[in-house]
């Protein structure tokens, strides 16, 4: 008999029920245990050398996210930590979500990047299924309901918490309609006004885009706000990575607007992060 199918040769009901615009809740009910919630997490208290085993699971940080005229920046440092040591010196941990948002994730690394293709494939799905977009709000809920979902391994230490913004096309405003959304470990969201970050640097970027953030700021402005927030997190937080000139690594900084989501291109970004740099070695307090 071939795999997954009844003895009639037919598809399992899940595949030919209508109406599941959700493709996390069609998985639930054809694959639970394809979803990252769904698995058995054995997280024990230590390995062989004293060390917690949550310290040996690379975790991603540094998020934050700018709304400016006409739109929102998002931007990610390229560091990944286990404990004391540096797991990745380049990953990347802010996506498009769709054609007018962005996702980026903080906590454990490997989840979150699994969360962030569900996500993405979950706003696909819903969108072929109903011939239109969600809104806004919409894809905030969805994401919540996934974060949700993951709660059992968050309480074992393996937590991701999200950072998710976009262009609302249904805004009054096109000026206004660049909107950002966190979120807790429980699936709970909120909207943030302005700014905000995630990550074990966000203390220390909100501090930095609360000093220089104005209403209104452009595009541009916004995206030098987000680099130099991460320049003043790596500063002070050991899991958060500066720019590496030496290397060539950036961070990964995207916008959404009217036109769409665009990442910003190497050239751009380290053109940026020099400029941070060379006006700290005259003020390096920013």
């Amino acid at each position: 008999m071939a795999a997954g199918l009844d003895p009639p040769r037919r598809l399992p009901a899940a595949f030919t029920t209508p109406g599941i615009s959700s493709f996390t809740e069609f998985a639930s009910l054809a694959s639970p245990e394809l979803l990252p919630g769904h698995r058995a997490h054995r997280v024990g208290p230590a390995d062989g050398g004293g060390r917690s085993v949550i310290d040996s699971v690379p975790h991603a940080t540094t998020i934050v996210a700018i709304s400016a005229d006409g739109g929102v920046v998002m931007a990610g440092d390229r560091r990944a930590t286990m404990g004391n040591l540096i797991a990745s010196r380049d990953i990347e941990k802010v996506y498009p979500a769709d054609a007018y948002s962005l996702v980026g994730i903080a906590g454990s690394a490997g989840i979150g990047l699994e969360l962030i293709r569900l996500y993405q494939v979950e706003l696909e799905h819903y969108e072929k299924i109903e011939g239109t977009m969600l809104s806004l709000k919409g894809k905030a809920n969805r994401l919540a309901t996934m974060i949700r979902g993951n709660l059992g391994a968050a309480l074992q230490g393996l937590a991701v918490v999200p950072l998710f913004a976009g262009y609302d096309l249904d805004a009054v405003d096109p000026a206004a309609a660049g909107r950002i959304f966190s979120f807790d470990v429980t699936g709970g969201w909120y909207e943030e006004r302005g700014f905000d970050a995630v990550g074990s640097g966000s203390i220390f970027a909100n501090s930095a885009l609360k000093k220089r953030y104005r209403p209104g700021v452009s595009i541009d402005d916004a995206v030098r706000l987000g680099v130099e927030a991460l320049y003043d997190a790596a500063d002070e937080d050991s899991a958060t990575g500066g720019p590496d000139l030496t290397r060539g690594i950036y961070p990964v900084v995207m916008t959404a607007t009217a036109e769409g989501t665009r990442r910003l291109s190497d050239e751009e970004t380290g053109a940026i992060a020099r400029a941070v740099i060379e006006a700290r070695m005259d003020n390096p307090g920013g």
